[in-house]
């Protein structure tokens, strides 16, 4: 791990030395272990230690240079300020970035500690058996080409030439299983399940296997669907996957940069159903992976996109912020340009629907499970999509799993749309959101 008090000294040394006033560094390094198996033998084991730091000089024209490396001790920092120093003659003159006016701000205590990394030989075993259990678990389920148990430890600093010193570590474990059915004269079926925790002695691997186990037999029975529109009931994962594919909704980056579906002058409009809230939630206890500060130094923050159906907030960098007469939001990323990025959504009703919808009393409902193809089947400038996904057919207590079918329509039509967010929050590692129905959206079956 960096000792960053004792890279902030040397650092100021350094830039003193070279005639530097004001500099600011941002770095990562993640150390992580990998297995997979196969069919009962082990597969594949990755380690890496990956690091990557980030330099940026300002000259006395207040134009900025920027460059990386991998190397922190006083030599390579030397060479890197150097190096940002000479690049900031050619940095650009119009909003050029600086200092966030929150780098020195306390930020929130997250109780968190690394874990000490297990043994590879105890990774293996513990895949195997998963495995083993998941393919006993039907007859069809022939095996289980992809999956994964990985452990990791990151470490994240910033500090800056204003006194900004900041820095934090944790340790994650995740598991992935995604299964292979097939039965005579029928197509192969797949489904899976990932799981994440901070220790590997609390991931719920068992849970993994259950899920995997009894999505991919929820498959094996399929059909196809006529065409047309039907009420639809999103998983957590699909709608905050869709929800993903439309950030730009909320990227003030990308509002100034006119690449957004929304305008600075957006917010306020009401743009869902009122029966929907979200926000943007960095510290919310559910996500595992959860960041103090941002690439700038900003505290991170629970931030409200939409509120009731309301715009009510943008995600903002340091810069975007000033541009836009507001506050930062931690959500800054820095590099040869600095972007902007949602942390960990948390979706959550917003106003008191009107009445309650229960998948057990449904009737020709479809429920989506996944969704497929997003880098393809989504305009995010325009607001369509057209996607593949795996889901049921829900006739009460019945589920019928569909066969090669694809949703489309228009985001923004989506969301004004949604007749009920149902209270009970689901855990996913991009968010906590519930399942939300919408209705008259348009599938492409049979």
């Amino acid at each position: 791990m960096v000792q960053v008090t004792e890279l902030a000294n040397y650092t100021a040394e350094i830039a003193k030395k070279l005639g530097i006033k004001k500099y600011d560094i941002f770095g990562s390094a993640a150390d992580a272990t990998s297995v997979e198996v196969e069919r009962g033998e082990p597969k594949q084991v990755k380690a890496s230690n990956r690091s990557s730091v980030i330099v940026r000089v300002w000259n006395d024209g207040n134009t900025m240079g920027v460059t990386s490396t991998t190397d922190v001790d006083p030599n390579g920092i030397e060479l890197a300020l150097k190096m940002a120093q000479e690049a900031s003659a050619f940095g650009v003159k119009e909003h050029t970035p600086d200092f966030s006016p929150e780098a020195t701000a306390e930020t929130a205590e997250v109780k968190r500690k690394p874990e000490p990394q297990a043994e590879v030989s105890a990774l293996i075993e513990k895949l195997l058996v998963a495995e083993k259990e998941l393919t006993n678990s039907h007859p069809a389920i022939e095996s289980v080409p992809y999956n994964g148990l990985s452990q990791r430890d990151i470490d994240r600093f910033y500090l800056n030439s204003d006194g900004a010193i900041r820095d934090e570590a944790a340790s994650y474990s995740s598991v992935y299983l995604y299964t292979k059915a097939e039965e005579e004269g029928k197509k192969p079926r797949s489904a899976g399940s990932y799981k994440v925790n901070e220790r590997l002695a609390d991931l719920d691997i068992a849970g993994c296997i259950q899920e995997a186990a009894q999505k991919t037999i929820s498959h094996l029975n399929y059909k196809k669907i006529p065409s047309g529109k039907y009420r639809v009931v999103f998983s957590a994962e699909a709608f905050l996957s869709l929800l993903g594919a439309f950030s730009n909704l909320f990227n003030a980056q990308s509002i100034l940069d006119k690449q957004s579906l929304s305008t600075p002058e957006s917010l306020g409009e009401s743009i869902a159903s009122p029966l929907l809230s979200v926000s943007d939630d960095p510290l919310h206890s559910a996500n595992i992976g959860a960041s103090t500060f941002d690439g700038e130094g900003t505290p991170t923050r629970c931030t409200p996109l939409i509120t009731e159906g309301v715009l009510a907030g943008f995600l903002h960098s340091a810069g975007t912020a000033k541009r836009m007469n507001a506050k930062p939001t931690g959500n800054a990323n820095i590099g040869a340009k600095v972007t902007v990025s949602p942390h960990f959504y948390h979706v959550f009703p917003g106003r008191a629907a009107e009445g309650e919808y229960d998948l057990d009393s449904a009737e020709n409902v479809i429920l989506i499970d996944d969704l497929s193809a997003l880098h393809a089947g989504v305009n995010a400038l325009q607001g369509s999509f057209s996607l593949p996904f795996d889901g049921w057919l829900v006739n009460g207590r019945d589920r019928v799993s569909i066969d090669s079918s694809t949703i489309a329509g228009d985001f923004r039509e989506l969301l004004q749309s949604i007749i009920y967010v149902e209270p009970d929050p689901e855990i996913t590692p991009s968010g906590v959101c519930p399942r939300i129905w919408v209705d008259n959206l348009s599938v492409a079956g049979e």
